[in-house]
Order: C-alpha cells, then structure tokens, then sequence
C-alpha cells in the first residue's frame, strides 16, 4: 500500500450484485449542452509554510456550464512523474488535442495528506498534479475526498497518516464535517482555476449498520457544508454529487427496487433511497455525480461483457428524469471485472477496448455529458492493461497505448453539446455491432471476436474481431 491511496478506484467490498443484460442498439438522438471558455476567481489559501496560493492557472471555463467532457482520472502513479521528456511527451500530446479534463482526489490517488495537523496544510502532491493538468491544457476537477485522519478520529501529524484500505474508507466524523468543509474551501482559493468539484467519493464510510442501509442524512449534511462553503468562495464554482454507486440486484433479492427493472434486473432499493434523500435536501447542485460498473458482484457478465453496458444507458436515464436534466456525470465506470488483486488484466487489449467503448457509447446514449476514464499505471514503471500510456518512469515512456486512442478520439467527435444521428444498419449486423453517429462521425464496434462484413449507413467493410472503427460521414 502506498503512501498515497489505492491505485484502482473499484470498490473493494460491495453490499450488492450488478446485473446487465439488453440488446444491441443504435444510436439515439440526444441533445447535450456546451462548455465554454470563462473566468477565474481571486486567489487565496496557504500552504504549511505559510506561501501564498501555488502555480498559474492556465485557462478556467465558463461557471454557467458544468459539463466538461470525456476525460481520465489520476490514480496513484500518473504521467506527472518521472523523466522529464517523458513527461513533457504526455503533456504535449495531451496539449495538441485540446486537452482532456482530468480528475484528481485532494487526499490518496497520488495526493498526500493535505492537513495533517488542523491548519497547517501539504499540498505538494495537489501542486504537482494541478500543474501537470494545466501544462496539458486541460480541464482540471477536484473530488474532496478523501479526510485527514484528525477528522476521523485518528492521529494527528506529519508522516502519521494511515493509508489502510479502511482508513481510506472511513468518513469524516459529524463534529468534523465544518473542518472538512473549510478544507474544500482553502482547495478552492489555492486552485482558482478548478472550478468543478465532486464531493466525497462512493458513499465511503456512510453507511448506517443499525438500519442496513446508507446514511444518507450523514453525507447530504456534509455533501451542504461542503457546496455552502465553495460558493462562498466563488458563487460560480460548481459542484457535484452524490458520487453513489449504482447497484443493482437479481430482482428477487429482498432489497430489489419494484419500479426500476429491467432485462438487466432491478436497482438496489437502497441506492435509490440514498439517491431520492440527497437529491430532495440538497442545498444545490451545478451537475449529478455516479458510477458503477456494468458486471455483477460476483463478476458475471450477463448476459455477455457488450450487451451488459446497457445497463448505463437506462441508470443514465433514470438519474437525469430524477434530477431535472442536471448535467450528468459518471466519475467512475467500469467493464472489466477485477481479479483478487484489484486488477483487470484478463482480457486482450483489442477486447478491452471494444468494450470499453460500447460502454462509452452506453453512457452517451442516456444523456451522459462528462465521464472518467480510471486511469490505472503500475508503481513499477511496467506496462499495465488499460493503461492510457507507457509508463513515463524512463527518457522514451509517455507513448500513447490503444485506450488512449479511443477516449482522446471519443472526446474529440462527441464533446458536450453532440447531437447524435440514427444511422441505417443491416438487419444482419444489428446484433454485432454498436453505433454512435453524429453528422459528421460514425463509431463502430464490432462485439464479435472474429472478423465480420458490416453495412453501416450505407458502406460496406470489413472489421476484425473486436475492432472499433471510426467513419466520416
């Protein structure tokens, strides 16, 4: 375990069983919303020698549009370390393509303990990061989580942090929720150019054990001190929430919802309280944050790894009818089940990637507007699956692998305010193939491990097992 937090950002223990099934599908004309160049806020914040507000901020978006676009969160080990020419390689590429918002949490995943003693702040780690983002010309959001140990009713000091898996999972106790509150706030004034920030991340340590079920009443209280103290900031900062994990359940199962079901089984009744608690006693809310995965619990694809994905389009639907077509967020998604280790390396790159796109075409067809891409990169500086690059810990690292390719390009042809088109497929490929198009772009993925003839709006190709391919209109 290193000093700064897991590397993987599934959750480690579950309380229920995803379900996925459906059927192939088109795509679906949906109309998304823009996001804008804007304006910065003043500076203020300190660090723990007292300096005043750290790095430059590079460009800040427009406060009156939330959504950012298609884009990866830092995980422990990122491209903002290493060899400098590898680290300038990512940066650069990152920079030509306009740049890709970039998630990063203010405690684990790469970042230090920010205050680790009430009042005296460290945020070398968050600098480095920050300054990584704004180099590559990128969007940067923040997610406020995780807490100093202080707030949990651990040790106080300097190289004191517990960085446990139940450590990391612990939230901030009630009498610290202020205190939690006024670090968000000093993030904010260090880092004027953030102007996204995600609250708490997966319910971590708000869970009710008396009730068996979530504490929701817990979270939404901090989820309000949090969002009253950034706007207090800056009225035109934007946050989000709850950042839930959508269970579902085998439709059987006691805890099943009766009203939200589907070929893919029925959402944890208990997810949907949570969700319905928060979303009516929120003070406020700039855009809606959640994740999941389209696997179950017991790491079943059903009814096969494409036609689970479907699952995010329905979620997706379900959370924006319940929000008043906030602007939605997954900051985390997931296709690929993990071994016992937290990794996911069972499958060939070409899959992996088939895959990771049909979920991506998933989210997109139920009116996602922003979702992140979790970035894995392995602390020895080999080259890991799904990775976005080569590992930057050597002179020629930074190389761009496969995933990099397909979320830069989906980024690219299917930013915030897409329009998508429907396209004419063969009746004989609907069952292979997933499609998203716009006027302009069509992408296709082939769900079959072997090579297939495709007629999609009105050309005919080839396509090799598991391939994506991207057509101009």
């Amino acid at each position: 375990m290193g000093r700064h937090g897991w590397n993987s950002g599934a959750r480690r223990w579950r309380l229920t069983a995803l379900l996925g099934v459906g059927a192939a599908a088109l795509a679906l004309v949906v109309t998304l919303l823009n996001t804008l160049p804007g304006n910065s806020a003043n500076t203020d914040g300190t660090t723990r020698n007292g300096s005043k507000a750290h790095g430059t901020p590079t460009s800040t978006p427009d406060a009156e549009h939330p959504e950012v676009g298609w884009g990866f969160t830092h995980t422990q080990f990122s491209a903002d370390e290493g060899a400098a020419t590898a680290v300038e390689r990512v940066e650069g590429r990152l920079a030509d393509l306009g740049g890709l918002p970039q998630n990063q949490h203010v405690m684990g995943w790469g970042a230090d303990n920010p205050e680790p003693v009430k009042g005296r702040y460290d945020f070398e780690d968050m600098d480095r990061r920050i300054d990584f983002i704004r180099a590559s010309g990128s969007t940067p959001v923040v997610t406020l989580c995780c807490a100093p140990d202080w707030m949990k009713g651990g040790e106080s000091g300097v190289g004191n942090t517990d960085w446990s898996q139940s450590s990391l999972e612990t939230a901030p106790e009630p009498a610290h929720f202020e205190d939690y509150a006024a670090l968000a706030a000093t993030v904010a004034k260090r880092y004027p150019d953030v102007r996204h920030f995600v609250v708490w991340n997966e319910f971590k340590g708000f869970w009710n054990d008396a009730e068996v079920r979530w504490d929701y009443e817990g979270y939404t209280r901090l989820y309000n001190l949090v969002h009253r103290a950034l706007k207090k900031v800056d009225p035109q900062i934007m946050v989000g929430g709850p950042y839930l994990v959508m269970d579902s359940l085998d439709p059987r199962s006691e805890d099943a919802s009766k009203t939200f079901k589907g070929p893919w089984g029925a959402m944890d009744q208990r997810v949907l309280d949570a969700f319905d608690y928060w979303n009516k006693n929120k003070a406020g809310a700039d855009f809606v944050v959640v994740d999941g995965s389209s696997y179950t619990n017991d790491d079943e694809l059903l009814p096969d790894e494409f036609a689970a994905t479907d699952k995010f389009t329905s979620v997706s639907r379900w959370v924006r009818e319940q929000t008043g077509d906030l602007p939605l967020w997954w900051a985390e998604y997931y296709v690929e089940p993990a071994d016992s280790r937290d990794e996911r390396e069972g499958w060939s790159e070409n899959r992996r990637v088939a895959v990771q796109a049909a979920g991506m075409i998933a989210l997109a067809k139920g009116g996602t507007t922003s979702a992140f891409y979790w970035n894995p990169e392995n602390e020895n500086g080999t080259d890991c699956a799904g990775c976005l690059w080569t590992p930057t810990s050597g002179k020629d690292g930074g190389q761009k692998l496969p995933m990099f390719d397909l979320v830069s390009r989906f980024s690219k042809e299917f930013p915030p305010g897409t329009s998508y088109r429907t396209v004419s497929v063969a009746a004989d490929d609907v069952p292979h193939v997933r499609i998203l198009a716009t006027d302009d772009t069509v992408l296709v993925v082939n769900t079959l491990d072997r090579q297939i003839s495709a007629k999609v709006d009105g050309k005919t190709f080839d396509m090799a097992a598991y391939e994506v391919k991207w057509l101009s209109r």
